[in-house]
């Protein structure tokens, strides 16, 4: 008898089982596959167009989704799962509002990752400020902004935050300005001072003179010096000297030349009054 049940098996219904796995297991790896060419064929002829890598990124990715998705749908209508899925979507109010709730920050940062690729408050390259995190951006992706601090760090920023908080650009019109202070000794010749400051400040290469000129004004009267401010820009775009590499020799070439033409510049001076000309204790 259990023989008999053996060759009384459905066979043809076995059968035409695993020709539909076999299909939709062979569609979904063609779509698959096809994906991942359509994204980067579409990636190089946005790059080509837009020049904008961190736009072309998020847009290629986000086709390859869509591309993905639509094999699935097609398997689960070779499968006969469309009325199913269909009525699980409608009937699946209170499920969907309890997974969307769960899913609150993928959703929000995804929404987020849209805008900012849209609205592009920065690009790949660019030095940004973003809730107290500062470095260069790397990759803008679905869910977070990928950046490269200072140190050496990748930090992974959610997109969400970025939009919630002020964001600063250093360097989006490819211009930045450095300040430092000069504190000379009450007395000098300030003018003169002021010309030689900015004579060493010309001779700083990676500093501009043509667009964006150096200045030295009078910033403050302090306690012991006269502070003079420095400022001057330097091409954001221009990535041959290292930004702090340019306000280092700078300082350098201003008190350099300071010295040698002889300004004092002074620390803090304490004044000690002695009004009952006592002789001054010291422990």
């Amino acid at each position: 008898m259990k023989s008999l049940d053996i060759f009384q098996t459905d066979w043809e219904g076995i059968e035409a089982l695993l020709k539909t796995i076999g299909l939709s297991l062979a569609i979904l790896l063609a779509f698959y596959f096809l994906a991942n060419v359509l994204q980067k064929f579409l990636r190089k002829r946005l790059l080509v167009r837009m020049d904008d890598p961190l736009l072309a990124n998020f847009l290629s990715v986000v086709f390859r989704l869509i591309i993905i998705l639509l094999g699935f749908l097609l398997v689960f209508r070779i499968i006969g799962l469309t009325g199913l899925v269909s009525g699980l979507l409608a009937g699946a109010g209170i499920t969907a509002f309890v997974i969307g709730f769960a899913l609150k920050d993928i959703g929000e940062n995804f929404l987020a990752g849209i805008l900012l690729a849209f609205k592009r408050p920065f690009k790949v390259g660019d030095t940004v400020d973003i809730n107290g995190i500062r470095g260069v951006v790397l990759n803008l992706n679905l869910r977070d902004t990928q950046i490269k601090t200072p140190d050496g760090k990748d930090v992974f920023i959610p997109n969400a935050t970025i939009i919630k908080n002020p964001l600063v650009n250093f360097t989006i019109d490819g211009f930045l300005r450095y300040d430092f202070i000069v504190g000379l000794d009450y007395g000098s010749d300030y003018q003169v001072a002021r010309a030689l400051i900015l004579e060493a400040i010309q001779k700083v290469p990676g500093v501009l003179m043509d667009t964006k000129t150096p200045k030295v004004w009078v910033s403050e009267l302090a306690e012991s010096t006269l502070n003079l401010q420095v400022a001057f820009w330097v091409d954001t775009f221009d990535r041959k000297i290292a930004d702090l590499e340019v306000k280092s020799q700078a300082i350098i070439q201003v008190l350099t030349t300071l010295e040698k033409a002889g300004y004092n510049l002074p620390a803090r001076v304490l004044e000690i009054k002695n009004y009952r000309d006592q002789p001054i204790k010291s422990s």
